[in-house]
């Protein structure tokens, strides 16, 4: 799994935003509840790209009721590191169905739609955060 010592040493300080791109959502993968520009880590934009498509030809893009969010330098919740979301290597996706701590809400067929293009998922983890998704590994 991906921690923020792996970001921390291929992107330093995440402050300085770098490997930092607003991604343009290719208009064939347009969900209305996503922004057509995501500022993100340049590494993100190839697994999402392909989450995605794969959203897409399933014809679930509805299932993405709110986009809420990507970059974001802050710390974890509870913890002493600096969230995922500092490198903009994850997102959050209807967050208001999947709050942190609590049973998550999404399906399965979504969830894969990312895991099979390199997300892991938080709603897998001993104290779920179905909202979140974060890049597996970074090259």
């Amino acid at each position: 799994m991906l921690t923020s010592k792996d970001c921390l040493a291929k992107y330093g300080d995440p402050e300085k935003e770098h490997n930092m791109v607003v991604w343009q959502v290719p208009p064939q993968l347009y969900i209305s509840s996503l922004p057509s520009r995501i500022y993100c880590n340049k590494d993100l934009v190839e697994p999402l790209r392909r989450a995605l498509t794969q959203i897409y030809a399933k014809d679930i893009g509805h299932q993405i009721k709110t986009w809420d969010g990507c970059f974001n330098i802050r710390q974890k919740r509870g913890a002493l590191t600096p969230s995922l979301h500092s490198w903009g290597v994850a997102i959050d996706i209807n967050a208001a169905w999947n709050p942190f701590g609590k049973q998550p809400f999404m399906s399965d067929e979504l969830v894969n739609c990312f895991t099979d293009a390199g997300f892991d998922w938080g709603g897998h983890w001993s104290t779920p955060d179905g909202m979140h998704f974060q890049l597996r590994s970074i090259a």
